[in-house]
């Protein structure tokens, strides 16, 4: 590991074998204080409920210690909901920060495209359709999301893709999504409806260890595939001549890129439904508090991994009736939406 320093910004390069990446070490203290902050939430998620637990009891049960309740609240009742806000949190983050890096704009990420709508309406037809067992449903949501990324490049397609043109035709897609979702919901039997209701609002009650493991396997391939375009990302950056002279391939990069993204976007539905503003606000904090010229997946994935948690812990434990954690985030991403709306417009003017 070498020091060196660049544009007043000190860097770290690491080495493993052949390969060698020149590292920020504001980004190292970022993710490392992300990796402690999931570390606290976690202990605070396991611990608390109608059986609470201290965090050294927590934390001792997690060593294999403890008294059988306990190993039965903290491992068989609460493990697998904390494992899967913190994965399908960095599943989003990451998400949102291929999606952003692609269009160049803070706005553009899976939600407000409208991919999780249509990931949610894949689902829904794989539940009314097949009955709904969750490889089904894992490939509804893969149809989904593919065929709404589709649709929105067709139509945004005209001229060239331009990341407002995308956002705009996204944000439609998603309206018109949204209300044949809620038609279907009308449509289908009461005990299927209310099953699927309570999905569509993005909640990690009764969320079991079968579902989060399909889904991160199916996940896994492309969350490396993401890794290995992060040398390439920020060429993207420079333009498209400008990274085709440096030797980059940029239309094969972005298809890469925003197939990546609509995988792992629909990966995370199939868990937990359709959450909402994780992956437009991780990429941004990630990149103001690192400081980093462009969007870290790493510390995307991280902070994504944060903010589901934190807002599941809110959800569950802060407010006066339990929530699902898709309220909290829609209701503290809206807030946000409109800051980085005037923001947007601001620097446009």
């Amino acid at each position: 590991m070498k020091s060196t320093a660049d544009a007043g910004y000190r860097r770290v390069l690491l080495r493993c074998g052949p390969l060698r990446m020149p590292v920020r070490l504001r980004s190292i203290v970022v993710g490392l204080t992300a990796v402690v902050a999931l570390g606290v939430l976690g202990v605070l998620s396991l611990g608390l409920g109608t059986y609470p637990l201290s965090p050294l009891e927590v934390v001792r049960t997690l060593m294999g210690g403890g008294d059988a309740m306990d190993r039965t609240v903290v491992i068989d009742w609460r493990l697998a909901r904390s494992i899967a806000a913190i994965t399908i949190g960095a599943l989003l983050g990451v998400a949102g920060a291929l999606f952003q890096t692609v269009t160049r704009n803070p706005l553009a990420s899976p939600d407000i495209l409208g991919l999780s709508n249509g990931a949610f309406t894949g689902m829904l037809l794989a539940l009314v359709l097949f009955s709904g067992s969750w490889p089904t449903l894992t490939a509804g949501s893969l149809l989904g999301g593919f065929a709404t990324a589709a649709l929105i490049w067709i139509l945004s397609a005209r001229g060239g893709i331009q990341g407002f043109r995308l956002i705009v035709v996204g944000i439609g897609v998603s309206a018109v999504l949204a209300s044949l979702n809620t038609w279907m919901l009308l449509q289908i039997e009461l005990e299927t409806a209310m099953f699927a209701s309570a999905w569509g609002t993005g909640s990690l009650n009764g969320v079991t260890a079968g579902p989060l493991v399909g889904a991160l396997l199916c996940a896994l391939p492309f969350v490396v595939l993401a890794l290995m375009l992060v040398p390439r990302l920020p060429q993207l950056g420079l333009g498209d001549d400008m990274a085709a002279s440096t030797g980059a391939r940029p239309t094969a990069i972005r298809a890469t890129a925003l197939l990546t993204g609509v995988v792992l976007i629909a990966a995370a539905t199939t868990v937990v439904g359709p959450v909402a503003f994780v992956s437009l606000a991780a990429p941004q904090i990630a990149r103001l508090t690192a400081r980093t010229p462009h969007l870290s997946l790493v510390l995307s994935g991280l902070l994504g991994g944060v903010l589901l948690l934190g807002a599941d812990l809110v959800a569950q434990h802060v407010l006066p009736v339990a929530l699902p954690v898709g309220v909290v985030t829609v209701s503290v991403g809206g807030a946000y939406l409109i800051l980085m709306i005037i923001l947007e417009i601001r620097r446009r003017a």
